[in-house]
């Protein structure tokens, strides 16, 4: 295991990424971790961002220079309840034929055409599974294959088949693994190999599960925490990249369980991760105001994998909440606040 520490940027006289145009919001992203989706779509040579607050959701779709050229507000779904529900994540799924926008609430789970116009599919919350003191909702959000996995406040995740056209939506499995809430979940395209893992779900006890999924998906490996909730996860190459709410990020073998790397990112706790998979660029974002962005890489003799840090970016006097990558070079990333009206994009010089 190599351990790692960063206190800021990389030398400040090398500048890797400038800051660009602001997108405005009509309202700040609430404090909630992972609160970005982006999506790029280069044949429209535009690029979707998703931010939440409160009961809603606010999309956008920017062309190359920075300009909004729409924008749409979606609600939660009411279901049953006297307040209204809030949202808690936002997040574009990929699927081989087909792009769903899908939101969670603490009412339920939605999913749409990619462009908000249509709801395909509507899951409500079962409120006999919860305690009259544990407050439902759902958070977490991943596709692969012709699945995508959301999880719960119970410990559990839900996998749902996709169809290639049409809302014909079927819950397929429930996912046992969880002692606490579910915090996010990661995936990557399924390997050859008939045990290689494809899904990473993290919880609120810091604990890992790792699953291959499939028409039953079989967890492989668990992964234990250390007393520190798990806010972000990451796959790359069967790597998982971790990130904890004591700020470390922790590179984990998938298959093993092994550690890898433990890096002292942030003086705070890691509000989200995210990878640019054609380069192996790692982005970590955090409380304490910094962006980081790390490149990883994996030696082919051992199969160690080695972090080199290459930029830095201190977003000042804001409570970072999401922060994306808006291509998969890693060439440019985004990042949003709690009370900040507008996301701000940085692109590599």
């Amino acid at each position: 295991m190599v351990a790692a520490d960063s206190e800021g940027p990389s030398d400040p006289g090398v500048r890797m990424f400038r800051r660009q145009r602001s997108i405005p919001l009509r309202g700040s992203a609430a404090a909630l971790s992972n609160n970005l989706s982006v999506l790029q779509l280069p044949v429209c040579n535009l690029t979707h961002f998703g931010v939440v607050h409160g009961p809603s959701a606010q999309l956008l779709s920017v062309a190359p220079e920075g300009v909004p050229l729409a924008q749409r507000q979606l609600h939660a779904k009411e279901g049953a309840g006297v307040s209204s529900p809030l949202i808690t994540q936002v997040h574009w799924c990929a699927l081989p034929f087909r792009v769903l926008l899908v939101l969670t609430s603490h009412r339920g789970i939605q999913m749409y055409e990619s462009d908000g116009s249509v709801m395909v599919y509507w899951h409500a919350l079962d409120s006999r599974d919860a305690s009259p003191v544990q407050a439902m909702f759902a958070r977490g959000i991943a596709s692969c294959g012709h699945f995508i996995c959301v999880g719960m406040w119970s410990g559990r995740v839900l996998v749902f088949d996709i169809p290639a056209k049409g809302p014909n939506i079927v819950l397929s499995e429930e996912l046992a693994g969880h002692p606490t809430s579910v915090t996010d979940i990661a995936s990557e395209p399924a390997q050859e190999q008939d045990c290689m893992a494809d899904v990473v779900t993290a919880d609120d006890s810091g604990l890992l599960c790792v699953w291959r999924s499939g028409p039953e998906f079989k967890l492989l490996t668990r992964i234990p925490g250390f007393g520190v909730p798990c806010t972000s996860v990451q796959l790359w190459k069967g790597i998982a990249a971790v990130g904890y709410g004591n700020g470390q990020v922790r590179l984990y073998e998938t298959s093993t369980g092994a550690l890898h790397v433990q890096i002292n990112a942030h003086a705070r706790a890691i509000c989200a991760l995210d990878l640019a998979p054609e380069v192996g660029k790692l982005l970590s974002a955090a409380e304490d105001t910094f962006v980081h962005i790390w490149k990883l890489s994996k030696r082919t003799e051992s199969g160690c994998t080695e972090v080199e840090h290459c930029h830095g970016e201190c977003v000042p006097d804001t409570q970072v909440c999401g922060a994306r990558f808006c291509d998969p070079s890693g060439s440019s990333f985004a990042v949003t606040g709690y009370d900040l009206a507008e996301i701000l994009t940085f692109s590599s010089e």
